[in-house]
């Protein structure tokens, strides 16, 4: 049984920090990553870990503010939110790609294949 979940979303004021956590069950991944949606928008991409060798990837409206890390060994995966702002206010979901083509962009819905049901990040102005 194949599960993901998410944990540390809660309410934060602008400019403060939030780390979110993602336990991996069931299996191993590729890479996971960070995603992201607001009321009334679609899910955007936010960042992007390999599995092996800890390479990243950053949407651009984050990059700078927030910091992606795993634990191989625990199979956990983190997300580090610094100098929130209001637009940071979405439910966050993490996501699992299996790895199962050569080469990847690691920003897109498509290239997962397991998500966890979301958390809540709310920041206040």
């Amino acid at each position: 049984q194949v599960q993901l979940v998410e944990s540390g979303g809660g309410l934060v004021q602008a400019g403060g920090s939030l780390r979110l956590s993602c336990v991996a069950s069931g299996r191993t991944f590729s890479f996971m990553g960070w995603f992201r949606q607001a009321p009334g928008k679609e899910r955007e991409f936010v960042a992007a870990v390999t599995w092996i060798g800890s390479g990243t990837s950053y949407a651009d409206s984050v990059m700078g503010r927030f910091t992606i890390d795993r634990d191989n060994v625990k199979n956990i995966m983190y997300l580090q939110m610094n100098k929130m702002t209001p637009e940071d206010t979405a439910v966050y979901y993490c996501a699992g790609g299996r790895g199962v083509k050569g080469n990847y962009f690691f920003r897109f819905e498509s290239e997962y294949q397991d998500w966890g049901q979301g958390t809540q990040v709310t920041v206040s102005s």
